[in-house]
Order: C-alpha cells, then sequence, then structure tokens
C-alpha cells in the first residue's frame, strides 16, 4: 500500500472525510454528504483552501454556505437524524466567536444521539503570534482556548497539535460518530496554523474505508427472562423511542404487535414508528402525552421500552407508571438507557431484538387478554375522537391546535415536518397524525428554540422528495431565520409556517400555570405609567421580513385563507412562509391525566403562587422510585 503524497493537514483531513462509508443489511452509504461552514482568519487559509482544492476533484465534498455557526449544527443534526444516522455532515469554523457558536447546535446532537462532526478552527499550536486575534487568555494556563467550551457537549473531543495527531484524531472521530451507541456531536480542534502544515500521511489512511453498523442482538439468557416476565403480563404496554425509528424497526414492530397485541404509546423521537391508524398504536405518552396512552401507563403491570431515553416527559416525571408491582424490560443499544428504571437490559438493536423476542412469546403462546384489548380499544376511539374535536373547524379565531389540523391536512404520506421548542412540540405530538415511520420530526431532546428552519433545511436535504413543513413560533423565528437564506440559496424549498401568538407562548402557559400573573414571556410595549411589559403587542411584520430575505410570503389570516395559502405553498417554486396569528386563549390543547414536575415557589406573597404550591405538592406524593 503506497505513502499518499504530502499534503496539508487540513487537505488531509477533507480528503479522508470523503472516503468514510457505513454499511448496514449490506447497504452502503457514503457517510459524509459534505461540508457546512462559515470562514473566519483561523479556518480560511487552511480548511477553506483544502475544500477549494478537493472540489476541483471527483472525490470532492461539497461546500455549502450557512448564516449561523449554530444553525449550520443544527442543518447537519437535521440531516442525520432524517438518515437514521448512517449519514451527516462536517462543519467548520473560524476560532473564536465562531467555535464558541457551535455549543448549543453541538449540545442538541449530543443529547438527541445524533452524529455531527464539528471541526472548528484554534490558536496557534506554535503560539508564536500570541495572543492572536480571538484568543481567550487565561492567567493559570496556556493550553485552554475557547474550543475547551465543546468539551462536555461533545462525544468525542480532540485537538490536534502536531500533523501526526490527525489520523488518530479522526480514527477515534469516525468511531464515535458511527457507534449506534455513543454517537453525538464529535469535535477535532485544528489550530490554524498546524491545518496548514504539510506531512505524509501513513498508508493507507486515505483509502477507502467501510465502517459496518452491526446489530447487535440480545444475550439469550436476558432475553428468555424477558420474554417470561412479559408473557406473565396481563397489562403490557410498549414505548417506541426514537431507537425505533434509527434501526428501521417499523416492519419489525407491526408484526410484534400484531402477533401479541400489545398496544403502543409514543415519545416524541418515536412518534411515527407505526402508522396512527394502527390498531395497537395509542398514540403519545407522558407530560405531553394524550388520554389512551396515559391511561395505559398507568395500569401497566409490565413496561417494555423500544430505543426510549425514558426522559421526564415521557415517565411524566415518574408519574406515569402507577401499578405497584410494574416491571420493566428495556431494548436499547445504549447500556445507559436499558437499565433506567431497573429494566431488564436488553443491549441489542431494536430491529433484531423485537424479532426475537417476538419468536420467544409465540412459542410461549402469548397474546394479551381480550378484556385488556378490548379496554384499549375504547380508550383509543376516546382519543382519536378528541383530536378531531381539536382540530376541527372553530367559529372565531384560529386556535393552534386548529392550524396544526389544516397543515396535517394538506401534508401527503411523503412529507415532513419539522418542529423543536415552545407549545407546538406538545400539541403536535398529541394531534399530528403521521401516515409513515419519518414523517415526524421533532428536535425535543434538548427543546432548542431557533433549530425549525436550520433543522428542516437538513431534513429537506436528507429527503428532496418530501415537502418539508416547519412549523414555528414567533419566539423560535425571531431567535434563528437565517437559513432561510441558506434554503434560497441552495435551491431546497421548504414550507415554513410562522405561528405568531405575539410572545414566548409556550413559557407564558407554563408561568400561568404555576401562580405567576408577569407578562414577562409576551411581546409588549413597555407601559409607561406602570414601567413593565403591559403596553400593546409589538408591531412586527413577519411576513415583510422573510419576503426581504428572498422568501415567497404568505399572510394567512383565517382558516380559508390558510388552506389556500399551504396550496400556494406547495405549488410554489421557492421557500415560501405561511404567517398565521393564533389566539392562545381559542381550544387551548390541554394535559391529559399527566404531569410534569416544575417546582413552584416554596415560599411566597402571591396567592395564586401559593395555590400551585399546594397543588404541586399533592402531585409530587405521586412521583416514584424505580430502583
Amino acid at each position: 500500500m503506497a505513502a499518499a503524497r504530502r499534503l496539508t493537514v487540513a487537505q488531509a483531513t477533507i480528503r479522508f472525510l470523503a472516503q468514510q462509508y457505513v454499511e448496514r443489511d449490506g447497504r452502503e452509504y457514503p457517510f459524509f454528504a459534505g461540508v457546512l461552514g462559515i470562514f473566519g482568519h483561523g479556518n480560511v487559509a487552511g480548511l477553506g483552501e483544502a475544500l477549494e482544492r478537493e472540489a476541483m476533484r471527483t472525490s470532492g465534498l461539497p461546500y455549502r454556505q450557512a448564516r449561523n455557526e449554530q444553525a449550520m449544527v443544527h442543518v447537519a443534526t437535521g440531516f442525520a437524524k432524517r438518515s437514521d444516522r448512517l449519514r451527516t455532515y462536517a462543519c467548520t469554523t473560524s476560532i473564536g466567536p465562531g467555535a464558541t457558536n457551535l455549543v448549543t447546535g453541538a449540545a442538541t446532537a449530543t443529547v438527541n444521539r445524533l452524529p455531527v462532526l464539528l471541526l472548528p478552527g484554534d490558536i496557534f499550536a506554535t503560539r508564536r503570534p500570541d495572543p492572536v486575534l480571538q484568543q481567550l487568555e487565561r492567567p493559570e494556563s496556556r493550553d485552554v482556548s475557547v474550543n475547551d467550551s465543546l468539551r462536555p457537549v461533545s462525544r468525542y473531543w480532540d485537538r490536534v497539535n502536531r500533523p501526526e495527531q490527525l489520523p488518530a484524531a479522526l480514527g477515534e472521530a469516525m468511531r464515535v460518530l458511527t457507534s449506534a451507541a455513543d454517537t453525538g456531536a464529535v469535535t477535532v480542534c485544528l489550530p490554524q496554523d498546524v491545518q496548514a502544515e504539510a506531512f505524509q500521511p501513513p498508508a493507507g489512511f486515505l483509502e477507502r474505508r467501510v465502517h459496518v453498523i452491526p446489530r447487535v442482538r440480545p444475550d439469550a439468557t436476558l432475553l428468555a427472562r424477558a420474554a417470561d416476565l412479559i408473557a406473565r403480563s396481563d397489562r403490557p404496554l410498549l414505548i417506541a423511542g426514537g431507537g425505533a425509528l434509527y434501526s428501521q424497526a417499523s416492519e419489525a414492530l407491526a408484526r410484534f404487535v400484531e402477533a401479541t397485541r400489545i398496544p403502543i404509546a409514543e415519545t416524541q423521537a418515536g412518534k411515527g414508528a407505526l402508522r396512527w391508524d394502527h390498531a395497537q398504536v395509542l398514540g403519545p405518552i407522558g407530560s405531553t402525552g394524550g388520554l389512551a396512552a396515559n391511561r395505559a401507563a398507568r395500569e401497566a403491570d409490565l413496561v417494555l421500552c423500544v430505543g426510549t431515553r425514558l426522559t421526564d416527559f415521557t415517565t411524566a416525571s415518574k408519574t406515569a407508571f402507577q401499578d405497584p408491582a410494574v416491571g420493566f424490560v428495556s431494548i436499547n443499544v445504549a447500556e445507559l438507557d436499558a437499565h433506567k428504571l431497573g429494566a431488564l437490559p436488553l443491549v441489542a438493536d431494536a430491529r433484531v431484538a423485537l424479532e426475537e423476542l417476538g419468536a420467544a412469546l409465540v412459542e410461549r403462546g402469548y397474546r394479551v387478554p381480550d378484556a385488556y384489548a378490548a379496554r384499549y380499544a375504547g380508550w383509543r376511539a376516546e382519543w382519536n375522537a378528541e383530536v378531531d374535536r381539536l382540530c376541527a373547524p372553530g367559529d372565531g379565531a384560529l386556535s393552534q391546535a386548529e392550524v396544526i389540523g389544516l397543515v396535517n391536512g394538506a401534508a401527503r404520506p411523503e412529507d415532513v415536518v419539522v418542529c423543536a421548542a415552545g407549545s407546538m412540540p406538545g400539541d403536535l405530538m398529541k394531534l399530528w397524525r403521521t401516515p409513515r415511520a419519518g414523517g415526524y420530526h421533532l428536535e425535543y431532546g434538548f427543546s432548542c428554540m431557533g433549530y425549525e428552519i436550520a433543522g428542516g433545511l437538513g431534513v429537506k436535504l436528507a429527503s428532496p422528495e418530501s415537502e418539508v413543513y416547519v412549523l414555528v413560533g414567533d419566539g423560535s423565528y425571531l431567535m434563528m431565520s437565517g437559513e432561510l437564506v441558506t434554503s434560497l440559496q441552495e435551491g431546497v424549498k421548504l414550507t415554513v409556517v410562522l405561528v405568531d401568538n405575539h410572545g414566548f407562548g409556550s413559557i407564558s402557559g407554563l408561568a400561568h400555570g404555576l401562580g405567576a400573573r408577569n407578562e414577562f414571556n409576551r411581546f409588549r410595549y413597555r407601559d409607561g405609567p406602570t414601567g413593565q411589559l403591559r403596553g400593546e403587542f409589538l408591531s412586527l411584520d413577519y411576513a415583510a421580513n422573510a419576503a426581504s430575505l428572498g422568501a415567497h410570503a404568505i399572510r394567512a389570516r383565517d382558516r380559508n385563507e390558510l388552506a389556500a395559502a399551504l396550496r400556494e405553498a406547495r405549488d410554489a417554486d421557492r421557500t415560501t412562509v405561511v404567517v398565521v396569528e393564533v389566539d392562545p386563549s381559542v381550544r387551548p390543547v390541554p394535559a391529559y391525566e399527566s404531569w410534569w414536575d416544575v417546582p413552584v415557589a416554596e415560599v411566597s406573597e402571591s396567592v395564586t403562587v401559593r395555590a400551585a404550591r399546594e397543588a404541586y405538592e399533592r402531585q409530587r406524593r405521586r412521583e416514584r422510585s424505580f430502583p
């Protein structure tokens, strides 16, 4: 195997990335779809030059220009999620604020267990210019840069201070990025002088490499014990998490529940693992869950968790499961997650585990008792009627639920809805009816405001055949809308439905429920006499803003105009922003027999806060510990 000729560290990095492939079930995919970047003095002469040079080669990675460093990580994250973690983008920035802007995006990727490679520039390894522009100086050490802020939010972090370190650093990066259990944001810091330094890559370093994504099988002893536990249960419930989708286990899941009649509850990440109208799908569970799934959780004597992190929203802050003897079996590739709630852990790929567990239950002749099947079917019918009621046409101002219903009705089976933070994720989880796997894309592990448009761009890059509907609140839109420009530049069309409720509506509602009576979360002018934010609502023209960026913009003032706007958006030749105002007081979507632990002030002069504290204490007594 001949050694490659001398290359700069940056050139070798780009060539290495272009040669990385993954394989699962006999199919190969190029792991990196390209490089997203914003250039500054810390990377323009290194990675910038390398990308320019490699663009002239057939093996070069395409470069996509971003508007914000955080947003470009969201683009990569959305792409990786929609690609079932089999593909992603690399992201390059300069040093200083370009690098620190990556932190929120990195945390979003890592919390959601999604692979993204970050290549920030760094201060000089030689320390010749010291301090260099944008360098953070610390009196106790010269071996720290702002890139160290990425350590706690990265699954793997390294700094290449010598060219000879590059092969080991990138090899470890690929180990983590292609791991089903340990993936997340990976940061490889490249000092700006090292990027430009030449070295002789070792033999084989730049050769094509295929990383096999294994389907880990469950331990036979634990599988038999899990089957015995389930076979003894009368009221089992299966919780489908994101792992059911990432392992492409929808068909196996359908066969499993059809054979056993075990009902399914969905998490945010797992919603859509089966069609919404499948007979065993009860809908969403937990703090943002619905009637059917939450009732089934409360009465379950055995819970089978498939690919879920079991966050506090899913478990309703550990109040969802109230049967005194409830037990848990957990299928998860990550050992950390498989052991949660004291579960019997099946550390395995979701698809093969469901296949083998299903076969073991068939051998035992297990099916859910008829009485329980009839009971959860009744809950399911009641829940579907409630969704119909909330999304039905109203007489007055538009509600958020009605907007969701209209967008859902306009979407085709192959389309995707994207959202992240605010009140809309909870309403979408309850109300959106997903006809196929992958049609529901929510970032709710980190609940990151500003993810929506950038994440939607990543989804569209991964699924160009789909219409991508980005639902975003006015608060999130104001935080990060610049990737509208990137979508236009790249010719990647999005349909953005901007729901204007005049503020940070989710937290406003939460604060009110906790006894607060302030206007901290409404977009109002400051009132002169009171000195508080209690004046008129701000006059913000979101349609004009979107149009000024080049998007096709439409204002929709009622149900008929919104329906027409969605038809117009589908036929549009570029990214379209539909602005619709909603009234939060009209048909708000309630909580359904569930709770979320948000502590209320224990001492307060406010009557409403004291009342909220009393209610909080009552609910907190329902929290359980599962050893």
